[in-house]
């Protein structure tokens, strides 16, 4: 395959692709009329896994709130707290937990955050990173704004940090800096990658910034986020895949791994949910996203050489003598990745259907070819991620590799058949691709599609998986940390609970043994932080630029 890193996009050309690639039929009617809703299955709770769960939050946040109450993270081995800067914490981990709190229904716990909340200050005169503040503190913030029923409280926090964040958006090219001083309001470039962004920390603050400008009235915010979509639409490369690094000045990829994991991973997320959250009226993010997804099955979809598992490779870019551009797959999937399947079946019936409300699980006329493929891809991709927790803890590795028949693994006895840790080996100290960080995508897609089919196997994996972590990362005097290598038991363990355990890993789990009704996904879109935001029909129609 070749390219030459940017210009436009190729319509015809991806036409014929995609339809080589999906049995395309010229008489396929994607504009078909919505019929009649689907049958809809009610999910019961599981009452006894969910309360396992609830357990497990309040050893973790009880820990925290005796030991850091109020620090941005927190280390439960040395039982203390720290902050992103010396210049004071912007309740990280408080605010990004609140809606969890609300949601499993820890009123005391949840009253004493919010009277911390009270006396937040964002005005700190230090750099922070504009993504992460975005996903998880004005996610959190809004979040639990609309589920405690609009406590003006969290929307004037809200307001505040917005205001502070949109000085990253201050550049020629319109693509928000990494970092914002959140005092002074200057935006500024990671030290590691002067210069460069990526389609993640860019393409990842729309859902908050929208709805912010839903409830307020005030474009701006919408805007600015709306902005950089039509500079990432206008970058688009020849296959329509993101490159993981951007030139932040000129808004165009530079030649750069193409990947689905990390710093790519929730750009393509935000595709769908930009549709689903304006009530599937914004139809220029549902071409995007379908454009991406095709793409991403026809370039990155592979099998493993035994036949057994669907996984998504990387593209690597090599550059000849004449400067022409070809890519080479490696078999190489972050856990990040592991969003992607639940991500593919939830595009599949609210992108690709045939109906206004989908059956649980789907019936054969209700998607379309597109929504099918997508649906079995998605599956298989679910469980090959399960299959990466086959290891000595039950946990699975931050990154793994695939087989492929050039990989000359063969000659060592003890060689897998589908998948490896790079690196790991027996006696030889665990790589950083051996670590669970408590990370959450497995558990969001089992949680998707269990709501999405109905099928209990989804709660035995998430069971699972829970059961793991209880066994292999809980410190006893409270909390929960990283393991450092999944392959090791009894596990050793690193100082550092990340909050997206608490925002994302436990509610995802909380979700996956709780009823249908809750936070139900005709109503709600999940930023990738897990904050649940309601769907609305948007008074601001700003799109012109993404037709």
């Amino acid at each position: 395959m070749e390219g030459n890193g940017g210009g436009d996009s190729k319509p015809e050309l991806f036409k014929d692709l995609i339809g080589f690639w999906i049995g395309y039929s010229e008489h396929y009617d994607p504009e078909k009329p919505i019929e009649s809703p689907g049958t809809v299955k009610w999910l019961p709770a599981d009452h006894d896994k969910r309360d396992a769960v609830v357990d497990a939050f309040k050893h973790a946040w009880h820990a925290y709130e005796r030991d850091a109450m109020g620090s941005d993270e927190y280390h439960p081995i040395s039982q203390n707290g720290s902050n992103l800067t010396e210049a004071g914490g912007i309740g990280y981990m408080v605010v990004d937990v609140l809606d969890t709190m609300q949601i499993i229904g820890l009123e005391a716990e949840y009253g004493r955050a919010r009277a911390w909340v009270k006396n937040l200050d964002f005005d700190r005169d230090g750099e922070y990173h504009t993504f992460e503040t975005t996903i998880r503190v004005l996610g959190g913030l809004l979040s639990a704004y609309h589920l405690s029923g609009q406590d003006e409280l969290y929307l004037e926090k809200a307001v505040d940090l917005a205001d502070r964040l949109l000085h990253a958006f201050e550049s020629q090219s319109g693509l928000p800096y990494p970092y914002v001083n959140l005092h002074t309001g200057t935006g500024h470039h990671s030290k590691d990658y002067v210069g460069l962004v990526s389609p993640a920390e860019v393409g990842t603050l729309q859902l908050e910034f929208k709805y912010l400008s839903h409830l307020t009235d005030d474009p701006t915010y919408w805007r600015n986020a709306e902005k950089v979509m039509g500079v990432l639409k206008g970058a688009l490369m020849e296959h329509n895949l993101a490159s993981v690094f951007m030139n932040h000045l000129e808004g165009r990829y530079i030649h750069s791994s193409i990947s689905l994991g990390s710093r790519a991973d929730s750009y393509y997320e935000y595709l769908l949910k930009q549709f689903i959250q304006t009530n599937r009226t914004e139809e220029a993010y549902s071409r995007m996203y379908r454009a991406a997804m095709d793409s991403v099955q026809q370039f990155l979809v592979r099998e493993t050489e035994a036949g057994s598992l669907t996984y998504t490779s990387e593209m690597m870019p090599e550059i000849d003598a004449n400067e022409q551009v070809s890519w080479r797959l490696t078999p190489k999937q972050d856990h990040l990745v592991c969003f992607l399947g639940g991500n593919l079946m939830l595009g599949a019936v609210q992108s690709a259907s045939f109906v206004d409300r989908v059956s649980v699980p789907p019936q054969e006329k209700e998607l379309n070819p597109y929504g099918w493929k997508d649906w079995k891809i998605g599956k298989e991709l679910i469980k090959t991620c399960m299959k990466t927790h086959d290891t000595a803890t039950g946990l699975s590795p931050e990154i793994v590799y695939f087989r492929i028949a050039s990989d000359g693994m063969d000659a060592y006895e003890w060689a897998p058949t589908d998948w490896y840790i790079r690196g790991a080996q027996p006696g030889v100290p665990p790589p950083y691709d051996a670590r669970y960080m408590l990370r959450p995508e497995t558990v969001e897609s089992l949680f998707v599609a269990y709501r999405l089919t109905g099928d209990e196997i989804y709660r035995e994996y998430g069971w699972r998986i829970f059961q793991a972590i209880e066994k292999h990362a809980k410190v006893p005097s409270g909390g929960y940390a990283t393991v450092l290598n999944v392959d090791e038991n009894p596990a050793r363990l690193e100082d550092k609970m990340e909050t997206f355990f608490l925002s994302e890993t436990l509610k995802y789990l909380y979700l996956l043994f709780s009823d249908s009704d809750l936070l139900p996904f005709d109503k709600y879109v999940f930023n990738t932080e897990a904050h649940p935001l309601p769907i609305f029909n948007p008074l601001i129609r700003t799109g012109s630029g993404l037709q």
